[in-house]
């Protein structure tokens, strides 16, 4: 199965990507609407031939998944590695290579692989490579966005630090049986684990881990237990798989799959003709294929995790020590928060923008998890320009001379700078220019700037003193939790909110002595954050989105839900005759 989470624990991003190995969130631009059903292709028996897919960016070139950085180096990785576990439709973590069972004392569990799986190389996959990929995420010298993926084991921070040559909370019991001991009885220790594409002991061992991200290993010639196997990459352009005959559940139906770029302005043209048989798309693309009126093009549409947010920067923050700093007074009154969030038409905004591939959230955590709050739990910031201008006065933030703008409480020019990330998507800039307007509309002066991607995320890492108002898209993961993005010390929580009570029930709801195996006592705590947070509204919750997927009526055997799509190995191609 080509999954949704794994890849991104993730956190830590596309960067986004990132996050990873299955809990928190990733950091993504943005597709959808909610509530859509899986779609799917027709079936067939078809066997042999090549499935040519779009790429909506150029690969980074960190094909092995503990060093991915971007959701387009996952998606390659997907096609020739598999993670380790399974998800179910209510992103439930179950088994799939890897299975376990609790020792009894809810930190120490003995995990067992399954036999018989092989590498492209024609080694079988054992326990040693698992362990050896977790002790690589926590050395010293690993500097890749998947530590994560092994922090909460006992140890792992003493061979983060250099402080311990192997990380003690693990311990191999034969070649396919490990038993891994966590610092604390959590909640989600497993969904945070890193249990997603491992890496070959035997293929790394002898490359210092600080050298192997920038090795052919990775780069050139990597390899996994996946369905295909990477035959060639051109840098930054493309990738061409052939099938893997020995792959562990089976010969896949497909002989190739060739993945190269293209570019949005071209991508619909490309699917007409049948250059590419398929491609996830943004929601002005499915839109465009819609109003075509091609029925060779299927747009299938999946429910997501993924959401839209507008959120200020209210502190300073220290990146290495990971702990907030100094406030920034800017933003710090919630009049002004509140009457720039009522101050947004989000039902009109949505349906220009998103072309009815998504709806209005006041929660941040997605619909589709079991944790989310009801509507009627939360307030909702509705479109009212007459209660913005309304809290704006009341906060002191009055036009004083006549130029039609507000000045501060002070008197001082205010200006609101809105910063998002540039792109493909041609609704960027409109959309922006937009937010300028409705806020605008209520006095508030506001200036737009487009900013590189990479650059957008390293500076709210930073929190740059540049970064005041941002907008970001995020997709949540398997794992509810939002601690990665939302905890105080959280490297993702670019709203640098600082806020103990919100700290603490968070952390509650992942301890295993406050809340055990009840889901019921867990969701009542993340509802009340939810709650706490709807009410400080450090961001401004704005969409939530739904997954769009362009096809050909050569693909078969193809599904996209939740979870991800069904498996790659399944996929098929069937010309007419």
């Amino acid at each position: 199965m080509k999954k949704k989470f794994k890849f991104f624990s993730v956190l830590m991003l596309a960067l986004v990507l990132v996050l990873a190995a299955c809990g928190g969130g990733k950091k993504t631009e943005d597709t959808g609407k909610t509530g859509a059903k899986s779609g799917k292709t027709e079936k067939s028996d078809a066997k042999g031939g090549t499935l040519n897919v779009a790429l909506d960016a150029a690969p980074e070139g960190n094909f092995q998944s503990i060093f991915a950085g971007s959701e387009v180096d996952s998606r390659v990785i997907s096609y020739f590695n598999d993670g380790l576990v399974d998800y179910d439709d209510e992103l439930e973590m179950k088994p799939y290579l890897l299975s376990w069972k609790d020792k009894g004392d809810g930190k120490t569990y003995e995990f067992k692989l399954k036999k018989g799986v092989k590498w492209h190389d024609g080694n079988e996959l054992t326990i040693n490579d698992w362990i050896f990929t977790l002790e690589t995420l926590a050395d010293k010298d690993y500097d890749g966005p998947r530590y994560t993926g092994v922090q909460d084991v006992q140890g792992a921070q003493a061979k983060h630090e250099g402080k311990a040559d192997k990380v003690s909370g693990i311990k191999k019991i034969d070649d396919y049986t490990a038993e891994i001991t966590f610092e604390k009885k959590k909640v989600n220790n497993l969904l945070n684990l890193w249990t997603s594409a491992p890496i070959s002991e035997k293929v790394f061992k002898d490359i210092p881990v600080k050298d192997m991200a920038k090795s052919a290993e990775v780069r050139k010639n990597p390899i996994g237990i996946g369905p295909f196997k990477v035959k060639k990459i051109v840098d930054g352009e493309s990738v061409e798989f052939e099938k893997f005959k020995d792959y562990w559940q089976g010969e896949p139906k497909l002989d190739k799959i060739n993945l190269r770029v293209v570019e949005q302005t071209s991508l619909v043209q490309a699917l007409e003709s049948g250059e590419v048989d398929m491609a996830s798309v943004t929601a002005p693309i499915a839109k465009e294929v819609k109003e075509s009126g091609n029925e060779k093009l299927q747009v299938l549409e999946s429910p997501s995790v993924s959401y839209m947010i507008i959120g200020f920067v209210l502190n300073d923050f220290d990146k290495k020590a990971l702990k907030i700093g100094k406030e920034r007074p800017k933003y710090q009154d919630l009049k002004l928060r509140k009457a720039m969030a009522h101050a947004i038409n989000r039902d009109e905004w949505i349906k220009a923008f998103l072309y009815g591939y998504g709806e209005k959230i006041n929660g941040l955590i997605p619909s589709e998890h079991w944790v989310a709050a009801d509507k009627d739990q939360l307030d909702d910031y509705k479109y009212d320009p007459k209660e913005a201008e309304k809290l704006l006065d009341e906060a002191g933030y009055k036009d004083k001379d006549g130029d039609g703008f507000r000045e501060d409480p002070q008197g001082k020019p205010f200006e609101v700078n809105l910063k998002h990330y540039a792109g493909s998507n041609p609704t960027f800039e409109p959309r922006t220019a937009a937010l300028k307007g409705y806020w605008e509309k209520v006095g508030l002066k506001t200036k737009v700037q487009m900013v590189e991607f990479g650059k957008f995320g390293t500076d709210l890492e930073n929190a740059d003193k540049s970064m005041e108002v941002y907008f970001r898209s995020w997709s949540q993961g398997a794992d509810p939790d939002p601690s990665g993005l939302y905890r105080s010390d959280a490297l993702w929580n670019e709203s640098r909110y600082n806020n103990p009570e919100a700290d603490k029930l968070l952390d509650d709801a992942l301890d295993f002595d406050k809340v055990g195996t009840d889901k019921e006592k867990r969701k009542d705590l993340y509802v009340k954050w939810q709650q706490l947070m709807n009410k400080e509204l450090p961001v401004i919750p704005v969409a939530e989105l739904v997954d769009t997927t362009v096809v050909n009526d050569r693909v078969k055997n193809y599904e996209v839900s939740l979870k991800g799509t069904n498996p790659i190995y399944e996929w098929a191609v069937e010309d007419k005759k």
